[in-house]
């Protein structure tokens, strides 16, 4: 029972982690996947290097974190609040050709990184840019300004 409630524990903990540690352009996973591939690991090498050394301990664990994970994505799907909390909100960098300064610091992003991803849009000033807008999943999404602004 105590892998159990360890590995509950643990998942829940490691997605707040990685909250806090915020989200870089590349990532195209959510916070709750990284946490399941990151903790699935660490436990499936547990019995092999740990002291509980024990085949059931390990299997318990394994589906009780999968069990938990399942219980979160039904949480996401079914409360968009909640989701919110776990996976956190699309937030804008830049809008109308202004960077949006404070998000950009407060999520370690710089221009660079944004101007990055433009380009691969045929993109060049931040001035062509109505929006760009770092998703969810780390993702930057870069709209175009129309011709007609």
């Amino acid at each position: 029972m105590g892998g159990v409630l360890r590995g509950i524990f643990g998942y829940c903990f490691l997605i707040f982690i990685v909250r806090i540690v915020g989200r870089r352009p590349g990532k195209q996973i959510t916070p709750s996947e990284f946490v399941l591939i990151f903790f699935m690991g660490g436990v499936t090498l547990t019995p092999m290097v740990g002291d509980d050394r024990s085949l059931t301990n390990a299997l318990l664990t394994i589906t009780s974190i999968a069990v938990t994970h399942f219980v979160i994505a039904w949480l996401r799907q079914r409360f968009p609040a909640f989701a919110k909390v776990v996976d956190g909100t699309p937030l804008v960098l830049l809008k109308n050709g202004k960077w949006q300064t404070e998000t950009m610091v407060k999520m370690g992003i710089s221009e660079e990184d944004v101007m990055a991803m433009a380009r691969d849009q045929q993109v060049n000033t931040p001035d062509d840019i109505e929006y760009a807008v770092l998703e969810r999943n780390g993702e930057i999404s870069v709209i175009p300004a129309s011709a007609d602004s």
